[in-house]
This record gives structure tokens, C-alpha cells and sequence, in this order.
């Protein structure tokens, strides 16, 4: 992964790196791998991730069709 500092700007550059690592799921690995994880709770993990990931696809799926409400935008009140 590479970033570029321009300007001497490294407060920049380093946002820009945080935000590769978050998209690339950096984040996450490195706190799955913190500790041992049995093959029996990895596969339920991933089991009960790709259920919530199945969930979310009808859900929006439905949405677009009309057939389920959209979700309300919060208004920001600062």
C-alpha cells in the first residue's frame, strides 16, 4: 500500500493510509487475528456472517422494489 505526502504534509497523508487500510478490512483482520480462534467458532463467524450478509441483500433488494419502507435519514442537529 502506498500513499504519497505532498508538502510535507504527512497529517494528510496519514488520513489517506487509515482510510486504504479501513476499506481494504485491515482493521479487522488485524483484530481477528489478536487471539486464537477455534475452527469450530470461525465457522460459526463466518456462518453467521454470511447469513447477516444475505439479510442485508434481500433487505435492500426489497427496498428497491418498493415493497419494504427505506430507511429514515437522521437530520444532524449541531
Amino acid at each position: 500500500m502506498q500513499v504519497i505526502v505532498r508538502d510535507n504534509n504527512v497529517e494528510q497523508a496519514m488520513r489517506a493510509l487509515k482510510k486504504k487500510m479501513q476499506r481494504e478490512g485491515l482493521f479487522r483482520e488485524m483484530k481477528e487475528r489478536r487471539s486464537y480462534e477455534k475452527p469450530s467458532e470461525r465457522r460459526a463467524r463466518e456462518r453467521a456472517q454470511a447469513i447477516a450478509r444475505q439479510r442485508k441483500a434481500a433487505r435492500k433488494r426489497l427496498q428497491r422494489e418498493g415493497l419494504l419502507a427505506s430507511p429514515r435519514r437522521r437530520s444532524s442537529s449541531r
